[in-house]
């Protein structure tokens, strides 16, 4: 089991393990559709993004570990390494990511999951925000080719027309090059639109949160009070009052007399 101080957030490893179950999906779908051409390309494309994000997390992992041979020997820090490589045999290594998810999520309990999730409303907005452009990526372009490859005047013909009007067009720039001709291609391309102006928009948001919040100061552990201390406290508070009351009575009857 992997060590409290290797695991991140919770928003964070339930990212990558998505990630990772996204990537053993596909992983069976290139193995079933293999005389697909368009298909085994973009999962290739796919393929390469994914590795890139798992071998940065790696990376994360290993420079944030408190003890860098522990994580790599004894917390499936090799496992991480080895699935990060874009070799379709090794992918079933990223297993290990969901065992170490699965773990989490059953020592930390759902109530403490969902409350993670409130607390860290910026961070999972960005992260659910940034999984649905990964999706949208390689679902939006598989769909746009299938929608648009066979269509009369159509200029979305190969799986490198389809991933690149998803990629300009989920950046929102939009060059014009390549666009859907039929009505079910204008839907989906509007739907990777709006999913682009979300993405990039709550980015923008997470990283003025993030520059401009003032940092929290982390109070020292003795520094906080004992029980016994905010006993004590609140018996001096319940005296202080007492006394007060006592002056206001004395006031009152002195008015009155």
């Amino acid at each position: 089991m992997a060590g409290r101080s290797e695991l991140k957030s919770t928003n964070y490893e339930i990212f990558i393990g998505v990630l990772a179950l996204l990537s053993i999906l596909n992983l069976f779908v290139s193995f079933a559709f293999l005389k697909d051409p368009g298909l085994q390309m973009v999962m290739e494309v796919m393929n390469g993004l994914l590795s890139a994000i798992f071998l940065a997390d790696f990376t994360y992992r290993l420079l944030t570990a408190e003890s860098r041979s522990g994580y790599f020997f004894r917390q499936y820090g090799w496992a991480d390494l080895l699935s990060s490589v874009p070799f379709p045999q090794l992918k079933v290594l990223r297993l290990f990511r969901l065992w170490r998810v699965y773990l989490m999520l059953k020592e930390i309990g759902p109530r403490k999951v969902l409350r993670s999730f409130l607390r860290d409303r910026a961070q999972s907005a960005l992260l659910t925000l940034l999984l649905a452009g990964i999706l949208v990526l390689e679902f939006g372009s598989l769909w746009m080719l299938r929608i648009e490859q066979y269509a009369t005047g159509a200029n979305i013909t190969t799986a490198s027309d389809a991933l690149w009007y998803t990629i300009v067009t989920i950046s929102t720039v939009g060059y014009g090059d390549q666009f859907p001709v039929t009505s079910a291609g204008r839907l989906l391309g509007a739907i990777i639109i709006i999913v682009g102006v979300g993405i990039f928009g709550t980015f923008t948001g997470y990283l003025a949160n993030l520059f401009l919040s003032p940092a929290k100061k982390k109070v020292p552990a003795e520094a906080e009070p004992t029980g016994a201390a905010r006993l004590d406290r609140l018996k001096e508070l319940m005296a202080q009052q007492q006394t007060e009351i006592a002056e206001i009575e004395r006031l009152l009857n002195e008015a009155d007399g």
